[in-house]
């Protein structure tokens, strides 16, 4: 391990500042001087300036154009309009049958009696899922050079034999943002000093993809554009082996998987384990071999199907995770020395090939492995089914099956409706998942629901249980003679208006995309009420939050009015009720009863000390979901603006300088809603702005741990990401629209907030045994018992909320989104 060390830091150590070549790179053997050298296309060599995302699309369109090894193409484009590349490798004679091949790589998942063992293994290899981890998505240049270009036996054998999917970037739009920071900070004499400006981006990085997700958290909800087009491809070729290149800190060296064994999602064979421990033999000799640095099973972990890792394993695949201690920059001190860019994706690059070199010696276990995990999953289905739907929301329960669809999963409508454990599965609303269906793990993985774990540390979130996160009606075990016929073309419900009227229309607030039609309502300039109260009109039920729109003393006339509604309804997909008096069972239309509504105009703090994540989910909430413009305040300048004009700001968790406090205090206590989220709860209640009393985790003793281990029981305190229940006063505004008494949380944050002693005070409470699903210590499990996720107090003439939690999380949390445009549309009313 010493002779290790010392060859890495000589070679570090004389890179900094020299340009290397593309033979630093490659194993020595004999290359196609017909095939583009990265250099004589992007104009620089591998390593030498990071590869912005425009360079790195015209070397691969170059390279597949010159290859008859190498087909391309565009599956897509990201929010910034980037393309997302694929590229299919694989030998000249393979290329010319390569449907055929895909065909009979598929029918061998289906059915076990074929024989695999003289097919093609398939191979997903995927780069720089964050854009701020570059070198795999630059050691993908001379990854594709040396496959196109390669005149090796090894390499023309691996051709024959294998297929590889290749995608050089999994997150463009972060990867051009980074590229674009690094280059424009790099000096002609290398700085390898951490303290230089190159080594540290500015708010929010390159990691995320434009609305700021981590894309490495998106391939089972699938979300995104970028997992759109990676999961079609997936899905459509099954791959045997996935790899997923990543960077993590400077100072470490170069892992891969298996992750700490403990922390295996307990869904994953055994043998996904195995064989993922005798690929990385392949990978410790190859790195072995250029005196590489590195380390496995000690660190990350398989427990999460949402991360590219780990997605595969329920899938009959094996998916790796390679992470690079990153340089962030051309070159930066470390305390293994000076790490140079071209080092990391060197490290990157030798992987990419050891992967491929076990694919091509392991290919017909490896092969049989899937099939079997199939065979397997075929045959251990029951002949039951799960039904999930909302009976007042057809939009919240259409994305949910559109997940399932894209993940290859068969659903039915439901054949007629009908009633379980006490909820109302309705035709049109609901849907029903066979469990007797090839996928059927992942359908498990999708809603399953645990509470005890091996271990108590989790990389990444321990829960995710998706009609939880959609906030759906669910029951398992149901008769598959309640399944209707399967649903081919998934497709939204319509929206309309029942008639014209000429006095008025009432909008249920149950729907999820109520809040887009709302403010499309508003921005229009016309006036419409909230219902403070139930009531019924012409013989129909309408619950708290219903909303009115009058016809008299609107800026359109009747006619005008009713198609503007009309088609706002046909985008939002719900339905608006023509009514025809307004004399009602309950309050009548005109009573004080409905609140008028003021048109908002929102803004939201961004900037240095603000969650990124956090950020980008509200904005994509915001943008994409709901068509609603939301202003984006930067730190940088808040306190030099007039913000009089926003009746609402959103301030995500974050650490906000004092400066600020006097000024939202102003304009808070002259109307406005402040809402803060997470840590800015504490902040806010340190700073006077609301009155909040929290609880704290208390561990008395700590016995029997030992030093080694203390880090552990420390950790095991943190609640990585889990779900809880939560009782809610349907009366409050903060809960119109639920059409439950009780509300499914996420929450990752040890934030406890005391209940008020008012019980009206308290509209969302946790429940006495409120854990649903996921990792919570015995500790936190005491202290959580009744206490509040979400507070509201006034200041002034306006309010003060808090959220202890996110409530927009990853952009799956369909369930709990409308707290937000609750606080926005009905902040000043509660």
């Amino acid at each position: 391990m010493k002779k290790s060390l010392l060859l890495f830091l000589l070679s570090t150590f004389t890179m900094v500042g020299q340009q290397v070549d593309l033979s630093y790179y490659l194993p020595k053997g004999n290359y196609n001087s017909q095939i583009p050298t990265p250099k004589s296309v992007i104009g620089h060599e591998v390593g030498e300036w990071h590869i912005t995302h425009d360079k790195l699309v015209e070397y691969m369109k170059a390279i597949a154009a010159s290859s008859d090894r190498i087909s391309i193409e565009n599956r897509g484009t990201t929010y910034e309009g980037r393309p997302l590349l694929l590229l299919t490798i694989t030998s000249p004679e393979n290329h010319q049958k390569i449907e055929a091949i895909r065909q009979t790589h598929i029918d061998g998942t289906n059915n076990s009696s074929i024989d695999v063992s003289n097919n093609p293994i398939v191979v997903y290899q995927g780069f720089s899922i964050h854009g701020n981890e570059p070198s795999g998505s630059n050691a993908a240049l001379a990854v594709v050079y040396h496959l196109a270009a390669s005149k090796s036996s090894e390499t023309i054998d691996l051709l024959n034999n294998t297929v590889i999917l290749f995608d050089p970037s999994l997150n463009p739009d972060g990867l051009q943002r980074f590229a674009y920071w690094a280059n424009t900070n790099k000096s002609k004499n290398i700085n390898p000093d951490p303290n230089d400006r190159e080594y540290t981006e500015i708010w929010p990085r390159g990691r995320t993809n434009h609305y700021q997700f981590d894309m490495n958290r998106d391939w089972l909800p699938v979300q995104l554009p970028e997992s759109k087009a990676r999961i079609a491809s997936f899905h459509k070729w099954l791959p045997n082996i996935l790899t997923d290149h990543h960077e993590m800190g400077s100072n470490s060296s170069f892992f891969f998987q298996p992750g700490i064994p403990s922390r295996t999602n307990p869904l994953t064979p055994q043998m996904n384990q195995d064989l993922t421990k005798e690929i990385a033999t392949y990978h410790a000799k190859a790195l072995d071999k250029i005196g590489s640095l590195y380390y496995s099973e000690e660190s990350f972990d398989d427990f999460y199907y949402g991360k590219g890792s780990t997605f595969p394993d329920i899938n009959g695949s094996i998916g790796i995770l390679f992470e690079q201690g990153s340089s962030r920059g051309h070159a930066q001190e470390t305390e293994n020395g000076i790490l140079t860019f071209p080092f990391t994706i060197r490290n990157q690059f030798t992987a990419a090939l050891s992967t491929l070199e076990a694919a091509r010696k392991m290919r017909v276990k490896i092969l049989k492995y899937q099939q079997d995990f199939y065979k397997e999953s075929r045959n251990s289905g029951t002949k039951k089914a799960i039904v999930f739907g909302d009976e007042k929301d057809g939009a919240k329960s259409f994305h949910l099956a559109e997940v399932l669809k894209r993940h290859q999963v068969k659903i039915h409508e439901v054949k007629s409706d009908f009633t379980q454990n006490g909820k109302t599965f309705k035709k049109g609303y609901s849907y029903v998942v066979p469990m007797n269906q090839k996928n059927q793990r992942l359908v498990k993985a999708m809603f399953d629901v645990r509470t005890k774990f091996k271990d108590s540390l989790f990389y990444d979130v321990s829960a995710w249980t998706f009609n939880h996160a959609f906030g759906v009606d669910y029951a398992e075990n149901i008769s598959l003679s309640k399944a209707g016929n399967e649903i081919v073309d998934l497709k939204k419900k319509k929206g309309n208006v029942s008639f014209k009227s000429d006095y008025g229309y009432l909008m249920a607030w149950n729907e999820y995309y109520t809040p887009k039609a709302l403010n499309a309502i508003l921005q229009k300039g016309l006036r419409a009420k909230v219902s403070m109260k139930n009531f019924k009109n012409g013989g129909n039920s309408y619950e708290y939050g219903t909303i009115f729109i009058p016809v008299q003393n609107q800026k359109l006339n009747a006619l005008e009015l009713y198609q503007f509604l009309d088609k706002t309804a046909k985008e939002s997909h719900l339905n608006i009720t023509a009514v025809s008096t307004g004399l009602n069972e309950g309050i009548d239309l005109g009573s004080r009863n409905f609140a008028a509504i003021t048109k908002p105009k929102v803004a939201m703090l961004v900037g240095n000390g603000i969650t990124g994540n956090d950020s980008g989910e509200i904005w994509h909430l915001f943008d994409q979901r709901f068509d609603m413009h939301l202003t984006r305040l930067d730190m940088s300048y808040f306190t030099r603006i007039d913000i009089s004009k926003y009746t609402h700001i959103i301030i995500p968790s974050s650490r906000i300088e004092k400066a600020a406090i006097e000024k939202l205090k102003t304009w808070t206590k002259n109307g406005g809603v402040l809402i803060g989220y997470k840590n800015t709860a504490k902040w806010l209640a340190t700073n006077k702005f609301i009155n909040i009393e929290f609880d704290k985790t208390k561990i008395d003793t700590i016995d029997g741990v030992s030093f080694e281990n203390k880090s552990l029981k420390t950790g095991a305190q943190f609640i990585g990401g889990a779900i809880f229940e939560a009782k809610v006063d349907r009366s409050h505004p903060i809960n119109f629209g639920y059409k439950n008494d009780k509300l499914a949380l996420f929450r990752n944050s040890t934030l406890f907030m005391k209940p008020d002693k008012k019980s009206y005070n308290n509209p969302i409470q946790y429940t006495s045994n409120p854990l649903l699903s996921g990792y919570i210590s015995k500790e936190n499990a005491k202290v959580i018992k009744n206490t509040v996720p979400f507070k509201v107090q006034k200041m002034g003439s306006g309010r003060v909320v808090v959220f202890t939690d996110n409530t927009n999380f990853r952009a799956f949390w369909f369930g709990t989104n409308k707290l937000l445009m609750n606080t926005i549309f009905f902040g000043d009313k509660m």
